[in-house]
C-alpha cells in the first residue's frame, strides 16, 4: 500500500502572495498590541503638561478666590477679588474703568504688533521660500533670521535705547543733517517705541509657520496658475495666501498669546508710563496681592482663549492641516 504526499497549502503560492499574507500577519499582530502600551508611550509628555500647565492653573485659579489683607493671605472662597477686577465698569459712568482702559490699551498694542508682524513675516517668508532658490542659501538666510534669538530678549530690548533716546543717534543723526532744530521726544519711552520693540522681538514668531507652510505648498499648483492666465497678484491672492492660512493662524496665535501677557517689553521701552494687564499683574505679585493677581491672570487667560476661539472659527486648522 503506498502512501501520496500531500503538498502544503501554500506550496503554489506566488512569492508576492507571501509576502503579502506575511504583512498581513503583522497587522493583525499589531492591532492586538495592548492599549497600556499606546498610554504608556503618552505618559511621560502627559506627566510633563499635568505639572507644568494644568497644575499651576488649577493652583492659580484656586488662589484667586482666597481672601487677603493687607496683613495676610487667607484660604477661603470669596468673589471679591474678580469684583475688584471689574470695580467701577458697570456703574454706569461715561468713563472706562480701569480695568477696561488697560485691556483697550493692551489690545491696541496687540492689533498693531500682529498686523506689522503678519507684513513683515509673510513677506520674508515668501521671499526665502519663492525667490531663493537653492536649499542652502534659504537654510542660511533662515539662520540669519534666527540670529537675534542667540541672545536674550532684555539685550536686544534695551538696545533701541542708545538709537532712540534724546541724545541717540537717530536725533543727533537728523539735527546734524538739518532736518530738525530739536530732538524728538516720542522715539522713546512712548507707545512708538513699545510697538518698535514688540514688532522686533517677535516678528520671527510669525515668519517661521508662514515659510513652514510655503514650502509645503506644490510648485504645479502656482505653474498651473501662471499657465492660466493669472497674473501674479491673482496667484498670490488665489492661490498662495488660501493654502498658507494655517501658517498665518498658528503664527497670529503665538504673536497675540504672547503680546497680550508681556509686561516687561513695554514697561522698559514705554518707562514704567504705559498700562499693560501684564503690568497690572507684576505689580500686584510685587505687592505681595497674589489673589487679586491670580484672579486677573484668569480673566486675561480666559481674554485669551476667547481671541484664538474666534481664529479657529475663522480657519479649521486641522481641516487645512
Amino acid at each position: 500500500m503506498t502512501k501520496t504526499l500531500e503538498a502544503p497549502a501554500d506550496a503554489g503560492a506566488a512569492p508576492q502572495d507571501k509576502r503579502r499574507d506575511a504583512a498581513a500577519g503583522r497587522v493583525r499582530r499589531t492591532s492586538w498590541t495592548p492599549r497600556w502600551v499606546a498610554y504608556a508611550q503618552a505618559a511621560p509628555m502627559a506627566l510633563v503638561f499635568l505639572l507644568f500647565f494644568v497644575l499651576p492653573l488649577v493652583a492659580t485659579f484656586i488662589v484667586s478666590f482666597w481672601n487677603y489683607t493687607e496683613y495676610s493671605i487667607e484660604p477661603a472662597f470669596v468673589t471679591t477679588n474678580y469684583t475688584d477686577v471689574f470695580y467701577g465698569c458697570f456703574s454706569g459712568g461715561s468713563a472706562l474703568c480701569t480695568t477696561f482702559a488697560t485691556y483697550l490699551s493692551t489690545l491696541k498694542f496687540v492689533a498693531i504688533v500682529w498686523a506689522a508682524t503678519l507684513g513683515i513675516g509673510f513677506t520674508v517668508a515668501y521671499f526665502l521660500a519663492f525667490h531663493v532658490r537653492t536649499l542652502p542659501m534659504q537654510i542660511t538666510l533662515f539662520m540669519i533670521c534666527t540670529i537675534p534669538f542667540w541672545t536674550s530678549n532684555v539685550i536686544r530690548m534695551i538696545s533701541w535705547i542708545p538709537l532712540l533716546g534724546r541724545n541717540g543717534l537717530v536725533n543727533e543723526t537728523l539735527v546734524s543733517a538739518g532736518l530738525i532744530d530739536t530732538p524728538i521726544e516720542w522715539l522713546l519711552y512712548s507707545d512708538f517705541a513699545v510697538a518698535l520693540a514688540l514688532i522686533h522681538l517677535y516678528t520671527l514668531f510669525m515668519v517661521v509657520p508662514i515659510f513652514n507652510s510655503m514650502m509645503r505648498i506644490d510648485r504645479s499648483l502656482i505653474e498651473a496658475a501662471y499657465d492660466g492666465g493669472a497674473s501674479g497678484f491673482q496667484t498670490l491672492t488665489n492661490v498662495i495666501i488660501p493654502l498658507v492660512k494655517p501658517g498665518i493662524l498658528i503664527g497670529s496665535i503665538f504673536v497675540v498669546t504672547i503680546v497680550t501677557g508681556d509686561y516687561l517689553t513695554i514697561g522698559i521701552m514705554g518707562g514704567q508710563q504705559i498700562a499693560s494687564v501684564g503690568k497690572v499683574i507684576q505689580t500686584q505679585i510685587n505687592f505681595l496681592q497674589f489673589p487679586i493677581a491670580a484672579a486677573n491672570a484668569i480673566v486675561l487667560l480666559a481674554v485669551v482663549l476667547l481671541t484664538i476661539w474666534g481664529m479657529l472659527r475663522l480657519v479649521d486648522i486641522r481641516k487645512e492641516l
